[in-house]
């Protein structure tokens, strides 16, 4: 009786010890960009704990992204690594806690531009975005191949605007992010010139982040996110028909284009030791282009413990 007694005590201790994450009427606030490869958080109501709603804002940049983290506006947010390592080194209060996906970018020219490899691209009008993932990964192409953004004509175009920017003739080329990609070969307008995955970089994309204080006052709530997308990213990779919907169903996209564009998304959720590695190699690689005027201080602007504990569960 003695032991049931306390086994009855210590739960309800527990009980009273945990947050109130169960209690009806918690809503996050989940930031998003409107891209394929930022598709997880529109998942995620299929996996929200009971009490708990998620509201998905959607933002058209991945800086905006990244601001509405570190402003609070959103609790957390997926956004590009460009985006974070430039906050993070502006000393801007940004933890990356989780891993949102690798891939989902492309070099594209129009069809008939004699543009077949990068080298092509020298003289030619490129659409890039400043401050984003994928113009990193071009100036680097760009360095390997014994070039620099001087040999192109950028052309700042938004990732949206860009396969409109193409077919219309404003650019011969453009650095985009899915679906974007996907769109200009469906409407066959453009074909993909590379995917620019061979540098030290690898395919690292987007990131998983919420506000420092955020994870110091309310750990819970962190775990409890990172759960839900774990299992969003999970879904979403193994069900591609239900993500195409998705995607058709919230954020207007076409499913011609979203089928191009699937194969060159991969949505995950952790922070490997290889995505930190890659993550400090693409932060070496802005220095030198003096994109950042200093490194983050990445004890602050990585924590990996809430990642380790789900990767030793079940999702």
């Amino acid at each position: 009786m003695a032991i049931a007694r306390r086994a009855l005590l210590g739960a309800a201790s527990a009980a009273l010890a945990a947050p109130a994450l169960q209690a009806q009427g918690v809503t996050v606030r989940m930031g998003a960009l409107r891209l394929i490869h930022s598709i997880a958080p529109y998942l995620y109501e299929r996996f929200q704990p009971v009490g708990m709603r998620i509201e998905v804002i959607p933002f058209e940049s991945p800086t905006e992204g990244k601001n509405a983290v570190v402003t609070k506006s959103v609790d957390f947010g997926a956004f590009g690594i460009a985006a974070g390592i430039l906050g993070a080194a502006a000393r801007e209060p940004v933890t990356v806690v989780g891993s949102c996906c690798d891939r989902g970018m492309a070099v594209v020219a129009k069809k008939d531009s004699g543009i077949d490899k990068l080298a092509d691209l020298r003289g030619k009008r490129v659409g890039i975005w400043p401050g984003s993932t994928q113009e990193v990964f071009i100036l680097e192409r760009l360095r390997m191949e014994g070039m620099s953004i001087r040999d192109v004509q950028s052309v700042r175009v938004s990732f949206s605007e860009m396969p409109i920017a193409l077919a219309r003739g404003d650019v011969d080329a453009y650095v985009g992010a899915e679906p974007g990609p996907g769109v200009s070969i469906a409407s066959g307008v453009g074909k993909v010139v590379e995917y620019p995955y061979s540098t030290p970089m690898g395919s690292l994309n987007m990131i998983f982040a919420t506000h420092p204080e955020t994870v110091a006052q309310r750990p819970d709530l962190v775990r409890a996110m990172l759960k839900v997308h774990r299992q969003a990213s999970e879904f979403g990779m193994a069900n591609r028909d239900v993500t195409i919907e998705t995607a058709v169903a919230k954020l207007g996209m076409r499913r011609d284009a979203l089928e191009v564009s699937l194969p060159n998304v991969e949505l995950n959720w952790q922070m490997t030791p290889e995505m930190v590695t890659r993550a400090k190699t693409y932060a070496e690689q802005m220095l030198s282009l003096k994109q950042i005027r200093a490194m983050p201080d990445f004890a602050g602007f990585f924590d990996a413990r809430f990642s380790d504990e789900l990767a030793k569960t079940a999702a």
